[in-house]
């Protein structure tokens, strides 16, 4: 499934948070949203998920205009993992958040696979024994795989993370988006993951975005994008880029 943004603008009032912005992602293809805070990434995120609607522009989703599409379409086809935060969800247990991500595909009531779909996505997030805790009671961390652990189970064709390594230690950090880019080849799917983190967005992302204050300062192969020229324009830091162990890694000077 293809996603394309042609051309967005978002404003909240007189302030611009999007100006023409465009993007286009195919299936298998992970890419991540890079930029300072206050770029617009998050921003850009909930307007692909429908959350926010553009001022100008459109997003494409197979051919398919958003805005034309029933929200219950839009669930089915797009999965939204906000950034980390229990507040709207207080006491479900955390094998209930999960089978939340179910609903859009259910007319009545949760089947058997259902059920068993949302046992592969918890353990696929390594959340399976945490699954008769209350959701409130995790750590921050745990919050996290269990919210990505819904969007998994909710089998839709974008995954949109906003975030999805804050508040994990390095170990997780590594693990997630590990199991990030091998869910998105594996399965076909798109994905698209706010990254603060340039040496996990070299090494994990396809292709990459990199914005400052509302504009798209470079885009396409992430080796194309986190580049010392553009870093420098964007963050006015200096970094190289050396081969260690393998591996080009982003390294701040």
């Amino acid at each position: 499934m293809q996603l394309r943004i042609d051309s967005i603008d978002f404003s909240y009032g007189k302030n611009e948070i999007l100006k023409k912005v465009y993007l286009e992602l195919k299936e298998t293809q992970l890419m991540g949203i890079l930029g300072p805070n206050g770029s617009g990434k998050t921003t850009m995120l909930r307007c692909i998920n429908g959350i926010l609607t553009p001022q100008q522009g459109s997003i494409v989703l197979d051919e398919k205009e958003l805005k034309d599409m029933p929200r219950s379409e839009v669930a089915k086809n797009i999965g939204y993992v906000p950034q980390n935060s229990s507040s709207d969800l207080c006491s479900p247990t955390v094998y209930e958040v999960v089978l939340m991500g179910r609903k859009p595909h259910i007319t009545w009531q949760f089947s058997d696979r259902d059920k068993d779909i949302v046992w592969e996505a918890m353990e696929e997030m390594d959340v399976k024994d945490l699954a008769s805790q209350r959701f409130d009671r995790l750590s921050s961390g745990q919050t996290q795989r269990v919210l990505m652990a819904r969007a998994i189970a909710q089998e839709a064709h974008v995954l949109l993370l906003d975030e999805p390594t804050s508040n994990l230690d390095v170990k997780y950090q590594i693990e997630v988006m590990d199991r990030i880019h091998r869910l998105v080849h594996k399965n076909n799917i798109s994905g698209c993951a706010v990254i603060h983190d340039l040496d996990l967005a070299m090494r994990f992302c396809d292709k990459a975005v990199l914005l400052n204050k509302g504009n798209i300062v470079a885009a396409g192969d992430v080796w194309d994008v986190i580049t010392p020229e553009n870093i420098k324009k964007v963050y006015d830091m200096d970094i190289a880029i050396p081969d260690i162990y393998g591996r080009p890694r982003v390294v701040v000077l």
